[in-house]
């Protein structure tokens, strides 16, 4: 009965937050990246000292994919002219051992205030997982492995957490959501979307996910024939909601796997503001 009441509690939370979506308009533009897209989320959890709060997701880079050395510069770039608080990685970051460490060089440019928070892909479990534990370590990044770590600003603090990724059918780590106090704000960070539908992830005030690439190739952004997700087309992009009612926001990515092919599944990289009401 008291799990079910804190379950209850944590999806009214999440669902009196309030997200609103928008592109962000560049002075320039950035080779392989087709769009930026801003979420305002606005929340009486998250404390007054972090209204404005602006937080820069990439994933699915798969540098060099159909992601080379041209995007990987503008990406940087790109990274550099949003200036985020701080910037969040959502795994699947290679296609080769050898581009580990140019590919964190460069996101290690961005050098935001609050710091650089990952998880890993599937991809990054399949190969170059110690090279990469590594290299994000040396270079003062924090890997999210099943754990969370607080950002601090002005004696006050919003979580981000990150979810360890089984990719079975069906996902089943527990969420390091769970142990945290429900008055904190949360992001949680998943590569793939259905951690947050199989996995009991209370407490948590918005996900963010990425592993389908909007589907890579669909039928003019309306239906993914291929999509590595058993909860079909639910997931595939933009913001969504759990059973549970918690908000999950699914990036497009940034590279593609396979084919190195996009149809109507846009690049993109998102950006997100917190915003405190009353």
């Amino acid at each position: 009965m008291v799990a079910a009441l804190l379950v209850a509690a944590s999806a009214l939370a999440a669902a009196q937050t309030r997200i609103e979506r928008s592109r962000l308009r560049t002075d320039r533009k950035y080779t392989g990246i087709a769009r930026i897209r801003q979420y305002d989320i606005r929340s009486a959890q998250i404390p007054a000292a972090f209204d404005g709060f602006r937080m820069a997701f990439a994933t699915d880079i798969h540098y060099r994919s159909r992601f080379d050395d041209r995007e990987l510069q503008a990406l940087g770039l790109a990274l550099a002219d949003l200036a985020p608080d701080a910037l969040l990685l959502g795994g699947d970051y290679q296609e080769g051992c050898e581009f580990v460490r140019p590919l964190f060089e460069t996101l290690a440019l961005c050098a935001p205030p609050y710091g650089t928070f990952a998880v890993m892909g599937n991809n990054d479990y399949e190969r170059c997982t110690q090279l990469i534990t590594s290299t994000i370590d040396s270079l003062g990044m924090h890997l999210l492995d099943n754990d969370t770590r607080l950002i601090e600003k002005d004696g006050t603090h919003i979580t981000i957490a990150g979810a360890h990724n089984t990719f079975g059918s069906v996902e089943t780590t527990p969420s390091p959501t769970n142990a945290l106090p429900d008055s904190d704000f949360v992001v949680l960070l998943t590569h793939t979307p259905d951690y947050a539908e199989d996995v009991d992830i209370s407490h948590t005030d918005v996900a963010l996910a990425g592993h389908l690439h909007g589907g890579q190739v669909t039928l003019f952004g309306l239906f993914a024939p291929i999509l590595p997700s058993h909860h079909g087309q639910r997931f595939r992009t933009g913001l969504r909601r759990s059973s549970a009612g918690i908000p999950v926001i699914i990036s497009n990515g940034l590279g593609t796997s396979r084919r190195k092919i996009r149809f109507c599944a846009p690049t993109e990289i998102i950006v997100v503001v917190l915003h405190h009401t009353n």
